[in-house]
């Protein structure tokens, strides 16, 4: 698969992540009509939607969506992209072998338990793992999503400042590979 990203990716910290199908569509439309998902991502939308979106999103190049699970259950919707493929490309100094990321956490049981901030670091340590031409991985939440920025920051994300994206203004988080990685 693209990326690396084999079918079942076995994350640090007890995770999996696998690439979503057609068959996780109503799933995802569950889950991004959360309130606590719906504030942030407004993409509250219908299964066959978010069904043609997952099919359009894993036949191109530009990101790969996927299922969030730990203890062998669903709970979140990742998408993984590269920058250089993403209008964010034009907002900062951004490496050729950037990964981004986008992240909800889909299950209200799980809101609010630090599993958020445990995923975004199993994620990027994966992605660089798999990928030693990446020298960061980067998030850019809306800047009023403090519970996501602070999850961001926790998992060893540094702030790198506003940008006024033509969605939202988003802190730039960045991750970035260590010696020892």
């Amino acid at each position: 698969m693209r990326c690396g990203l084999e079918p079942v990716l076995h994350l640090d910290d007890g995770f999996d992540l696998r690439p979503a199908g057609a068959s996780d569509a109503a799933r995802i439309a569950l889950w991004m009509a959360q309130p606590h998902v719906r504030q942030w991502w407004h993409q509250d939308w219908s299964v066959e939607r978010w069904a043609g979106e997952i099919s359009r999103q894993a036949s191109g190049e530009h990101s790969i969506p996927c299922v969030a699970a730990v203890d062998a259950e669903d709970f979140g919707y990742v998408e993984l992209y590269r920058v250089r493929h993403d209008h964010l490309a034009e907002y900062y100094a951004s490496g050729e072998h950037d990964w981004g990321m986008h992240l909800a956490i889909g299950d209200v049981t799980r809101v609010g338990r630090g599993l958020g901030r445990r995923l975004i670091g199993a994620v990027a340590d994966a992605l660089l793992r798999a990928d030693p031409a990446c020298s960061q991985v980067v998030a850019e939440p809306d800047v009023r999503n403090t519970a996501s920025v602070r999850a961001f920051v926790a998992a060893g994300f540094v702030q790198q400042g506003e940008l006024q994206l033509p969605e939202k203004t988003a802190v730039l988080m960045i991750r970035s590979r260590t010696l020892e990685e």
